[in-house]
């Protein structure tokens, strides 16, 4: 078995001998999860700086090519963003856990500098710098979760690292609107000028992040030894669980493609709601939505038996999707508030979005037994998810449909909820009769 950095046995991670922070942390199971829950979530809300911020930079008028600049920058990321997911399949499944503060430094860092050159260069160079940032940064969710999988309370910890995502990106975009609002930064200035504002907290997670103990030998018994992957590895996996992988892939596919819409389009459909000049409405619809959705994903920690935390999961995607299919209809109907609307469809939208990103991998590799890592799971999902989002976004763009993004994320959302849920339902029955099958007892 290929050495993977969490054998407690090894010189240096034992924790009878592992001094300074990290061996205070290996003797406090508890005080350890807390710590781990808030380094994780500071550290992935700073990277959300360096990617999101610049959407509410409009660039009112700006054109290149067929496209509004606007929409040619979030093409550019999406395209770099999904072709490190593909190629991430096999670099964060084979990554190993050392030294990995270098290289997330080392993406923050080049994805920082793209955006001076955006700042400097013509506009047509901003397509090439939005790419390299997009594959930069694509990288840095496998290698921030290795540090918190394959542990009794990943479900927690990976819930609230996953929910920084939902409250970094208003808050970023909030910081970006303010800098533009109150101290008259320019639209191509912003995104750099934002990351000037979060780089030495995410220098400080970044060291916090290092300090998080290994997993240790009950973890590994309840929630199954987090390995590299050969490629043997990943093809064992995919020959037992790829049907009911293909089935989620589906699942992900739309939601990628919602979130992805709401992500880098939610300036616009606030504007056409009425509320372009309020930079507030970012971080305070998105913060509540954060909230109900951890305090939703983290009771799963309380659940021991794998597949039955498994189900929930699947339960809890099923509800999100009608919750948001639900709400679009009656905004579509005339019957509900643009406001509460955004407000529903998020809470919708991350119920289901972020057990894949937390909790459902997590459990389905503790389930089967394999060896295996998140890593290897969730860029298989989000590479085809991005590949999604860039087809839509490029359809909305030629097609010409003639509506605003908030009645086009409406359909889309009702839409996509019935084939969530049919997905849903049929991944639940196959991976229940699965484990069965196989005679688990997890």
């Amino acid at each position: 078995m290929p050495a993977t950095g969490y054998d407690l046995k090894k010189p240096g991670l034992d924790s009878s001998t592992v001094r300074g922070l990290r061996g205070y942390l290996s003797n406090r199971p508890l005080t350890a999860a807390a710590y781990t829950c808030m380094v994780a979530f500071l550290t992935y809300a700073s990277v959300f700086a360096y990617r999101k911020a610049f959407t509410v930079a409009t660039f009112e008028g700006m054109r290149l090519g067929p496209f509004t600049y606007q929409t040619s920058l979030i093409i550019s990321q999406v395209v770099g963003y999904m072709l490190s997911k593909f190629y991430g399949i096999y670099f964060i499944s084979a990554m190993r856990r050392t030294r990995r503060w270098v290289f997330v430094a080392s993406m923050i860092g080049i994805s920082w500098a793209c955006h001076l050159l955006f700042a400097l260069t013509p506009d047509w160079v901003g397509l090439i710098c939005f790419f390299i940032n997009g594959f930069m940064l694509g990288f840095l969710w496998g290698v921030v979760f290795s540090y918190v999988e394959g542990r009794r309370t990943t479900d927690l910890t990976g819930s609230v690292m996953a929910v920084s995502f939902i409250f970094a990106g208003g808050f970023s975009r909030s910081v970006g609107k303010w800098l533009m609002v109150e101290y008259g930064v320019a639209e191509k200035w912003m995104p750099f000028c934002t990351g000037a504002v979060f780089a030495l907290p995410l220098a400080v997670f970044l060291y916090l992040m290092e300090q998080i103990p290994p997993p240790d030998a009950a973890d590994e018994a309840e929630r199954t030894r987090r390995v590299p992957m050969a490629a043997t590895d990943r093809k064992a996996l995919m020959q037992q669980l790829g049907i009911g992988i293909g089935l989620v892939t589906v699942t992900y596919v739309f939601l990628t493609i919602l979130r992805d819409i709401r992500d880098n389009y939610m300036a616009n459909m606030w504007a056409e709601l009425g509320y372009a000049g309020n930079y507030a409405i970012f971080t305070r619809t998105e913060s509540l939505t954060s909230v109900v959705v951890l305090a939703m994903m983290a009771t799963l920690v309380f659940v021991r038996r794998n597949i039955l935390a498994l189900q929930l999961v699947h339960v809890a995607i099923m509800a999100g999707f009608a919750i948001g299919g639900a709400a679009s209809v009656l905004f579509l109907a005339g019957q509900l508030d643009g406001a509460l609307w955004m407000q529903l469809t998020g809470l919708g939208l991350y119920m289901a979005y972020i057990p894949f990103n937390s909790i459902f991998f997590e459990r389905l590799i503790a389930c089967f037994r394999m060896a295996a890592n998140v890593g290897f799971l969730m860029y298989v999902t989000d590479a085809f998810g991005y590949l999604g989002s860039f087809s839509l976004m490029i359809m909305k763009e030629t097609m010409r449909f003639g509506i605003d993004w908030s009645t086009y994320y409406a359909w889309g959302v009702t839409g996509f909820a019935v084939v969530g849920l049919a997905a849903m339902a049929t991944s639940w029955a196959w991976f229940t009769a699965r484990h069965r099958r196989l005679g688990q007892s997890r």
